[in-house]
């Protein structure tokens, strides 16, 4: 019982969008500027450098928080997944807002590196690579990101196919960005 009280109030703390907020506060909707996204990447577009900052800190803080609550309750580690899972769809598919929230890489990034800072590490390590080969923090996301997942299969498998379809459904937010970042790829202007 209490893990699935767990589980849905993760997905409710996932649907408080910080920059949802951030947008407010300062008279703007995010929804209705640029990629029309309410995630940390957007509102920095559009409202600047402190509206990223605190929008990636709120966003990956509520991702780290409900890991935080699943180990102290002392929840077994599939039950904390199924709580870290939870808490980004929630980000990603708000009911309140019709489904249309982030793209959920804070979120993801809080979760991920609170469940298993080891592995996260597997996600720095392909980003840096990826950068310098690919020249772009979108596509070396889509390289760093499944990264996480097998990293994380050494230690726990169910956790780990947890995060995989997560992961699956993050890079699916991010398919336009990407075909965007691919089809602007150094390799392609030569």
């Amino acid at each position: 019982m209490i893990e699935m009280i767990y589980w849905i109030a993760s997905y409710f703390v996932g649907t408080v969008l910080t920059a949802w907020f951030v947008g407010k506060w300062k008279g703007v909707d995010l929804r209705e500027h640029k990629s029309g996204n309410l995630g940390a990447r957007n509102a920095g577009t559009v409202l600047g450098k402190d509206a990223f900052i605190v929008t990636f800190l709120g966003d990956a803080g509520k991702g780290a928080l409900i890991v935080w609550i699943g180990h102290l309750l002392n929840l077994p580690t599939t039950s904390i997944a199924i709580g870290a899972v939870a808490v980004t769809l929630g980000h990603l598919f708000p009911l309140w807002l019709k489904g249309r929230g982030g793209k959920g890489i804070a979120t993801f990034i809080g979760v991920a590196l609170a469940f298993h800072p080891i592995s996260f590490l597997a996600v720095i390590g392909v980003m840096l690579i990826g950068l310098v080969i690919t020249r772009s923090a979108t596509l070396s996301m889509n390289l760093a990101f499944p990264a996480y997942a097998i990293a994380l299969a050494f230690e726990n498998v169910i956790s780990s196919a947890l995060f995989f379809l997560l992961i699956v459904i993050i890079l699916w937010r991010h398919r336009f960005d990407t075909k965007e970042s691919w089809d602007d790829a150094w390799w392609h202007s030569k």
